[in-house]
C-alpha cells in the first residue's frame, strides 16, 4: 500500500521537528534530513500498526483521505501559510 503525505519542519531550539499532515504525526531530529528520515520511520510504524489492529481505513478517512480506484488519495493542500496576530494583553 502507498499512503502520501505532506511534511511540514521546521527549527525549535536545536532541534528540526517534522510534523506530517494531515496524519498528525511528528518526529525530531538534529538536522532537517534527521528529522525527516525519524518522521518517516514514525509515519510507517504508525500505519503498519494501524494497519495490524484493523484501524487503518478508519484513521484514513478521518483525517481527510478517500479510497478511490483501489488507492488513498491524500487530501489536497491549498497552501500552508505563516500568519501572525497582535493580541493586546
Amino acid at each position: 500500500m502507498h499512503i502520501d503525505y505532506t511534511v511540514q519542519i521546521w527549527k525549535e531550539d536545536s532541534q528540526f521537528i517534522a510534523h506530517a499532515m494531515p496524519l498528525d504525526i511528528m518526529s525530531s531530529g538534529l538536522t532537517p534530513e534527521a528529522a525527516r528520515i525519524a518522521l518517516d520511520e514514525a509515519v510507517h510504524l504508525f500505519l503498519v500498526t494501524a494497519a495490524d489492529i484493523g484501524t487503518l481505513d478508519e484513521i484514513l478517512q478521518e483525517v481527510g483521505y478517500k479510497f478511490q480506484d483501489g488507492k488513498w488519495i491524500s487530501p489536497q493542500w491549498v497552501a500552508i501559510e505563516k500568519h501572525s496576530v497582535t493580541v493586546g494583553v
